[in-house]
């Protein structure tokens, strides 16, 4: 999801609420929703697989691998 995507959420969002959203523009807006939380999710579990811990015994654990949806989109 790039900038100019954001900015567009932004700017319907502010349009909708000044004026009203056609309906094309109302399905361009729940399209890039879609696609901004698909971002988010994705970013997310990228940032989850990634964690690992200390265990007491000083084993470590990779929470990604034991839990992780590893190469699962």
């Amino acid at each position: 999801m790039n900038q100019d995507k954001i900015d567009r959420i932004n700017t319907l969002y502010h349009k909708s609420k000044a004026t009203g959203l056609s309906e094309e523009e109302k399905a361009e807006q729940a399209a890039l929703r879609k696609e901004y939380i698909e971002a988010i999710r994705n970013s997310l579990r990228g940032n989850l697989n990634s964690i690992s811990i200390q265990e007491t015994d000083g084993t470590v654990t990779d929470l990604g691998k034991k839990y992780g949806k590893v190469g699962e989109e």
